[in-house]
Parts: structure tokens; sequence; C-alpha cells
């Protein structure tokens, strides 16, 4: 199995006590099996500078989570993914936010599951597979 990680588990990681049952299951997983997005690069930084402590958790990234996780981009792959999963959303009347859709879009092309606590969010995609490990 291959995880992809959302912006709310890596925060997770990089918090002063991360919980423990969620750092033994991170461990159990192989880092070849650990990703994420450069969505969620971008929002990971962005938290940084919006924090209290922007160096802290700056540093955090570069030492801690990137050097021990696979990064994906939006390539062309999940943009086809995404242009037909957002157009089945809206006619289904159903609102996820742009991040989200392109989250998985990434996730349902490379057949990754998403960990995260926004199960709810991400629960919407059809075919999608979703954990909550916090």
């Amino acid at each position: 199995m291959m995880y992809l990680f959302d912006t709310d588990t890596i925060s997770h990681i990089i918090k002063r006590n991360p919980s423990l049952p969620f750092i033994k299951k991170l461990a159990s997983i192989s880092p070849e099996e650990q990703f994420t997005t450069t969505i969620t690069v971008g929002e990971l930084i962005y938290g940084a500078y919006k924090s209290n402590r922007p160096a802290y958790f700056l540093e955090k990234l570069e030492t801690v989570v990137w050097p021990n996780i696979q990064i994906l981009s939006f390539d062309e792959g999940s943009a086809k993914v995404y242009g037909k999963m957002r157009a089945e959303l809206e006619k289904k009347g159903i609102s996820l936010s742009e991040p989200d859709m392109r989250i998985a879009a990434i996730a349902l092309h490379n057949n990754l599951m998403i960990i995260t606590g926004n199960v709810r969010h991400f629960s919407k995609v059809l075919l999608l597979r979703v954990e909550n490990w916090l």
C-alpha cells in the first residue's frame, strides 16, 4: 500500500508532541510508500510563515519531513483526473475546495490512499481511498 499524507497529517508530525499511535503507524511503513503533494508543500510553507514561529516550522519541514517523503506534482495525468472528477462533483452539486480536489486527483492518478484528518472532505470523491490516523 502507498500513502499520500495530507497537510493536517504532516502538520501533526512537526508538532512538539505528536501522538504516539500516529508516530508508530508512520514508522511501520517504509519511506518508499510515503508521499505528499506540491499542493501540501505550499500549504505547509504558508502555514509556517503565518505562525508565531516560522523559522522553527520551516526548519522542521526541511530536516524532518522533506528528506523522508516523496513529493508528487500536479502533472498531466493528475490534471486529466482532476477535470473529470471536478465535472462529476459539480453535476452532483458536491463542493470540494480547489486544493483538496487537486490532492484527490494526484492520489487517484497515482493509486494512493490519502491519510488525513479531513475524511469528510475527501469521502465525497468516488473511488478515493481515505483513512484517518490522527
